[in-house]
């Protein structure tokens, strides 16, 4: 019991996961500027598959026990939605870079909060609707709309939050039948099987130091869902969720040291509309539960 509410250790293990996430999208941007995109996240997938398949192996029931579901398309559809937001994100670190694209990229809890009424049933009061709001005005602070010329590349890390809020929205659902689990299962057997099948036609040959990286590429990916699991096993979600914000953070020392990109400053101010707004809905429902 003790373990399960450790705060201060849920807290370091989330900031552990968030900068090995921003290792991953940082490693992640650069091979997609050198290969295809949808050939870096199939290799990726295949040792997502891998981990996923030795957990549930070493679980009580093995294998067949973590497939065990009463509700397999919503299943596939999470990990398809998943896949699909990967590939959409890193697509767009080589359209806007690391920063500007995580910038917008952090609207995604506003977005769980705002559909989290029409498609889970929860009641989502005026203040929340407020923060929802106003953390919109902070991604069009970063979009510029209306200010020169508005490069519609800016849409696509808006497009990966949406697909990323519905994701995380159908794992809520799943999750009043089949356990995080069979989920987590679901989520990497299903999408390295989309990513195959898509991306087997844009194999392009790597040079060893690329090999090299895509190797750490798959052991980050395997480490930050290893960390986050247990993240949520030492503390509370809604204890330690804030602290996901720092993926931010270092996500834009790592575009800023390693890549030469700046931080433009009506990109810093919206992405902090965008974190208070995000960081108040997160108090408003942890208040409310």
């Amino acid at each position: 019991m003790a373990d399960s509410n450790n705060t201060r250790l849920g807290v370091l293990l989330m900031i552990a996961t968030t900068f090995v996430f921003a290792v991953q999208d940082g490693i992640s941007r650069h091979l997609a500027s050198e290969y295809n995109v949808l050939m870096v996240v199939m290799v990726r997938y295949w040792f997502f598959a891998a981990f996923v398949t030795a957990i549930a192996y070493r679980k009580a029931g093995g294998i067949r026990a973590a497939a065990r579901t009463e509700q397999p398309l919503l299943q596939i559809l999470r990990g398809l939605i998943l896949a699909t937001e990967i590939c959409v994100m890193i697509y767009a670190f080589t359209l806007l870079g690391l920063i500007e694209s995580h910038a917008v990229f952090t609207s995604y809890p506003l977005l769980v909060a705002a559909l989290s009424g029409p498609i889970l049933g929860e009641v989502v009061g005026w203040r929340r609707w407020t923060a929802i709001f106003i953390g919109f005005v902070g991604v069009l602070i970063i979009l510029k709309p209306g200010f020169g010329v508005f490069s519609p590349a800016a849409i696509v890390p808006l497009a990966a939050a949406l697909l990323f809020a519905l994701y995380g929205l159908l794992t809520r659902f799943a999750s009043r039948k089949d356990t995080a689990a069979t989920s987590f299962f679901w989520t990497g057997v299903s999408g390295s099987v989309m990513m195959t099948v898509i991306g087997a036609s844009y194999w392009e040959p790597m040079i060893s130091s690329d090999w090299l990286w895509m190797g750490t590429l798959c052991i980050t990916g395997a480490l930050g869902h290893w960390l986050l699991i247990k993240t949520y096993e030492a503390a509370e979600a809604s204890a330690v969720q804030p602290f996901a914000y720092l993926q931010l953070v270092f996500v834009s020392f790592i575009g800023v040291l390693v890549f030469g990109e700046s931080i433009e400053l009506n990109v810093a101010i919206g992405a902090a509309v965008v974190v208070c707004a995000g960081l108040f809905t997160l108090w408003r429902a942890r208040k409310a539960a």
